[in-house]
């Protein structure tokens, strides 16, 4: 009989995960969460289930390894470059800052200078894992906050490769003596030589030998290709003394460049998923629950400690970017938990005697706590900001002198609540019918370039009852949301129905799991991007049947009626599209706007004799707002009139040429 350890352990880590990661998903909690919670209980320190933390340990590197490479595929200089000043100023100023204060109070309690340095990098770090998740499954993460985060989670990221190197220098370091520096000096001049190496040479073989792997039309070839270059820039690194992972976060960073990128992340995602949970189990294991029997107050101290210096610290990098302080602190408590590449980080110094054990327990039941804590701490974000902002006594929004005066004369406008594309193209239609409108905005940068472009935008949050007020709510016709974020979108549309019951509320919105909850919440128009757009296409593929345009028309309102009920699958009883049926009646009605230049100017109805040219009957002209069924004889068209045809589909295409310009 033969004996498999290894396949001993991994079938009761497995099998424990399932129903902890099942219970996790349940109650809403990310699933690295339940993995950390799964390795606590069947550890060393725990049940026991698994004694020795040696037969996963090559299995948790491989997971870091694939999750390194995963990262790697998933970062791009094109995005680096699109985030810009935020990824920059605020993740440079987030990890720097936090790095340094950490440092800072290491010293000053008597800590060595390099294991300072080191403890401030393990802090720095926050978890891209389980905030990612979190904010997705909320809906947040094309928010304000949601935007900021992203980007110091993404240069965190990118400072993970330059954090491992620095970590032997480190250690170095603590040695002293010049053939110590010369040392350390010969092995990061080596390692930027092997690592710049790997990236060169891979920018000019991979895209070539991916180009013939493509050829070949077979994805077994192709993903083993992949799992090739990842695992080989990890043996190269290796080899040198570097880590496995930094070859393998290169080796990503190289084919997402390539245009196989996305191929490539596609098939690695499910062994990434894998294995970087058994990384994540093997990071509970490590966990001496008996250090959270004996000092509760010292690691839940820790791990307050880090929570607050982390939220204060990222909260001050993000106002530095020009965003509110409510966005500033909500970005802060979403940043302020330690990271999982600290735990590699950790595991890389440990050996070299930078990081004593118990000083490791100490991270590891701090960091873990924070880890678990970050969910609860994500959902409070919002009403601590809130309360942030009360007791700082800021007003909610400030106005310029110039800008008071215009918003005291605003009556019967249209409020704008965001600034994007929708909100852009908004402002641009509401400015060409001659409407009023007053902007809100939380990114500061976009409040400055649209006032250069004299548009009336203000710098505020549009949920909040004091910024709504000082925009006129009260006297406003219409609001319309045009944000990403269905909890802000939600509270915005009961503030605004509590403010103005009478307003008019529209809602644009990406997720259509809040259709519902946005009507019952108050608002009148609920404008789903996935619906609107196959709504569009619905009518396009009718219009190529020859079916007129008013019942096309009477078709998509129907369906918009109906909350989009046909597109979502639910069962309708009163809903009756009856469009294509219409291929078979001759007799329509359909209405065309008389264009400058058309050949109808000047002509009578007499004159221009439709119905023996075209095989329409014109019933109606309406001018001014009033419908002519008769028109007196010295009646003659003009720019403006808008006509009412009768007749088969095609006679009514070309009787409405007849009002348009160019035929």
């Amino acid at each position: 009989m033969h004996d498999f350890p290894i396949l001993r352990d991994l079938v009761i880590l497995v099998a424990a995960a399932i129903p902890v990661v099942i219970a996790a998903h349940r109650l809403r909690v990310p699933s690295v969460v339940a993995f950390l919670l799964t390795g606590i209980a069947i550890g060393p320190h725990g049940l026991g289930l698994i004694g020795r933390q040696d037969s996963v340990a090559g299995l948790a590197e491989l997971g870091v390894l694939l999750l390194l490479f995963t990262i790697g595929l998933e970062l791009s200089l094109s995005r680096v470059v699109r985030l810009g000043r935020l990824v920059l100023q605020g993740g440079g100023l987030q990890l720097v800052g936090t790095a340094a204060a950490v440092a800072a109070v290491a010293v000053a309690t008597g800590t060595a200078g390099n294991a300072a340095v080191l403890y401030g990098a393990l802090v720095a770090l926050s978890s891209t894992a389980i905030v990612l998740r979190v904010y997705t499954d909320r809906g947040e993460l094309d928010t304000p906050h949601g935007r900021v985060v992203v980007a110091v989670l993404l240069f965190q990221d990118l400072c993970v490769v330059p954090l491992m190197l620095l970590i032997p220098v480190l250690a170095g370091g603590a040695a002293g003596g010049a053939g110590t520096t010369d040392a350390i000096v010969r092995t990061f001049g080596l390692s930027l030589a092997v690592l710049a190496a790997l990236v060169l040479g891979g920018r000019l073989l991979v895209p070539r030998v991916l180009e013939r792997v493509a050829a070949l039309r077979n994805r077994e070839i192709f993903t083993l290709s992949i799992v090739l270059f990842g695992l080989g820039a990890a043996y190269v690194t290796a080899s040198f003394g570097l880590s496995l992972a930094i070859g393998a976060f290169i080796a990503g960073l190289v084919i997402a460049e390539s245009e196989y990128g996305l191929q490539a992340l596609s098939d690695v995602l499910p062994f990434r998923d894998t294995f970087s949970g058994i990384f994540f189990i093997s990071v509970g294991m490590l966990l001496d629950t008996g250090l959270l029997v004996q000092r509760p107050l010292t690691l839940l101290g820790a791990a307050a400690a880090v929570v607050l210096l982390k939220t204060v610290v990222a909260a001050v990098a993000t106002y530095s970017l020009g965003r509110s302080l409510q966005v500033s602190v909500m970005s802060g408590l979403a940043l302020a938990q330690v990271g999982e590449f600290s735990f590699v980080l950790a595991g890389v110094a440990a050996p070299l005697g930078l990081l004593p054990p118990d000083h490791f327990q100490v991270f590891l039941g701090a960091s873990v706590a924070s880890m678990l804590a970050t969910p609860f701490v994500i959902a409070a974000a919002a009403p601590v900001a809130e309360a942030v902002c009360r007791l700082s006594r800021r007003p909610a929004i400030e106005l310029l002198p110039h800008e008071t005066d215009r918003v005291a004369r605003l009556e019967d406008h249209v409020i704008i609540v965001g600034y994007g594309l929708n909100g852009r193209n908004l402002a641009r239609v509401l400015r060409a019918a001659g409407i009023g409108y007053v902007i809100l905005e939380q990114n500061g940068q976009v409040v400055r370039r649209a006032r250069l472009e004299r548009e009336p935008i203000l710098f505020g949050d549009g949920t909040r009852h004091e910024v709504l007020e000082r925009v006129g709510i009260a006297k406003a016709r219409v609001i319309v949301f045009a944000i990403s974020a269905p909890a802000a979108e939600h509270r915005g549309v009961a503030v605004a129905r509590q403010l103005n019951p009478g307003i008019r509320i529209v809602v644009r919105t990406r997720y259509v799991a809040a259709l519902d909850d946005l009507s019952r919440a108050g608002a009148d128009e609920v404008v789903p991007e996935e619906f609107e757009t196959s709504l569009e296409v619905f009518a396009r593929v009718l219009r190529l049947y020859g079916i007129p345009s008013n019942t096309i028309e009477r078709e998509v309102a129907a369906v918009r009626g109906e909350h989009y009920g046909v597109l979502r699958g639910l069962a309708l009883p009163g809903l009756k599209l009856d469009a294509l049926k219409h291929l078979g009646v001759h007799a329509a009605l359909d209405t065309v706007e008389v264009e400058e230049g058309a050949r109808a100017i000047g002509e009578s109805p007499t004159t221009l004799d439709l119905r023996r040219e075209t095989g329409t009957t014109l019933i109606a002209v309406v001018r001014d707002g009033k419908a002519l069924y008769t028109p007196d004889p010295e009646f003659r068209f003009r720019a403006g009139d808008t006509v009412v045809l009768v007749g088969q589909g095609e006679a009514l295409v070309k009787a409405c040429g007849v009002f348009r310009a160019g035929h």
